[in-house]
């Protein structure tokens, strides 16, 4: 196997609190180099927070880095099953390296809980009892959008994302809700910087509202330029491409943007506030989406190892399940096909204290499941 780029990182955490039921060790495949380094650099960071928190030294987390390709991930996950014999992967921020790595690693019995990645094929025929997702089903906050653009009364809609799962995932999600008519439907290259093709083909195009799903430094690229070509057309988009770890660099292109969330600082729950002023404690910065998904799927994987040994698979199983924590999000349960029920939202970028943020403007979903979970047969 070719020499992996990235470091490996054994944690053993001080012992406090509840001991769990047998030792862990964790797997995390994430993405800490090129343009998508910032989603894995929080998810790690979120995930390690969580066990910092909690004190306990009975997690070792192993992280390395898929640099954004599916064959370097899938040789970390067979040297993670086979060499440092890991209980549990997760990590993987794309839905194309998630494809890659999940049904083999959940095929040899290992438990994979997923920080970002939702594509259809696993909320559906391919679900697995070892596979759970902690964040959503890739449709879910481009849906909201779309039944949010009737809300807002848009009539003629053009939208764009990159051409692989996620991508058309996205799309079919805004689709499946929005009452509308299409003013265009562009598939880009995925790492596409430029898009001056793209924003003159929605200029000429008659729409009343652009949506898009462009995630880290694609969504960055069109903003700028969209900004900058004088389009006064409205933008939308997921809450991912209006996050905190992209706002800073769209800078205030991106003020008044509607965009969706299944979180959102501002959530007002005892458990978010406690969360949000310990990671700008830890970290010096605001959250984001992904150090969220991050943080929850760490205290899901705690909250079941204090009721279950990982070698009992049926009963860890069985305890993940129950997703007894409290999630940031509030509310939280897994569906038939262990994919979330929970409630979206609608945010708008505001500027607070001089900082580009998101404050929850309405809520579009409420107990809101994912159009797969029928296909599968668990």
């Amino acid at each position: 196997m070719r020499k992996l780029s990235s470091a490996i990182l054994g944690l053993s955490m001080l012992l406090s609190g509840t001991a769990l039921a047998e030792p862990i060790k964790v797997g995390m495949i994430t993405t800490l180099s090129g343009g998508g380094a910032g989603l894995g650099v929080d998810i790690r960071d979120g995930f390690l927070l969580a066990l910092k928190q909690a004190g306990n030294k009975d997690i070792e987390v192993v992280v390395e880095d898929d640099a954004q390709k599916p064959e370097l991930a899938v040789q970390i996950a067979d040297k993670m099953i086979q060499s440092d014999k890991v209980d549990i992967l997760t990590g993987i921020v794309w839905s194309n390296l998630a494809m890659a790595v999940v049904p083999g690693a959940v095929a040899q019995d290992k438990i994979y809980i997923s920080t970002n990645a939702g594509p259809s094929a696993l909320a559906g025929e391919k679900c697995s009892p070892n596979y759970f997702n902690a964040a959503y089903q890739n449709d879910n906050l481009h849906e909201a959008v779309g039944n949010y653009a009737n809300d807002a009364g848009y009539k003629k809609a053009f939208i764009l994302a990159p051409n692989y799962p996620a991508g058309t995932d996205a799309l079919t999600g805004f689709k499946r809700f929005f009452k509308g008519e299409l003013a265009g439907e562009v598939y880009t290259k995925v790492g596409q910087t430029d898009y001056a093709a793209e924003i003159a083909e929605i200029r000429a195009s008659g729409a009343d509202s652009v949506y898009f799903f462009l995630p880290g430094g694609m969504g960055i690229a069109f903003m700028k330029q969209y900004s900058q070509s004088g389009v006064d057309i409205p933008v939308m988009g997921p809450g991912f491409s209006f996050d905190q770890d992209v706002l800073a660099a769209i800078g205030d292109a991106a003020l008044g943007v509607k965009n969706s969330s299944h979180w959102s600082k501002d959530l007002d729950n005892a458990a978010n506030k406690k969360y949000v002023e310990a990671f700008k404690a830890e970290f010096g910065r605001i959250p984001s989406l992904y150090a969220t998904q991050g943080y929850d799927a760490a205290n899901l994987i705690l909250s079941a190892a204090t009721k279950a040994s990982i070698k009992d698979k049926d009963a860890f199983r069985a305890a993940l399940k129950e997703a007894d924590f409290d999630s940031v999000r509030g509310k939280f349960k897994f569906g038939n096909n262990n994919h979330p029920i929970q409630d979206i939202y609608i945010r708008e970028v505001i500027k607070e204290d001089g900082v580009l943020t998101n404050k929850i403007v309405a809520t579009s979903f409420t107990d809101h499941q994912d159009a797969y979970a029928s296909e599968c047969k668990m």
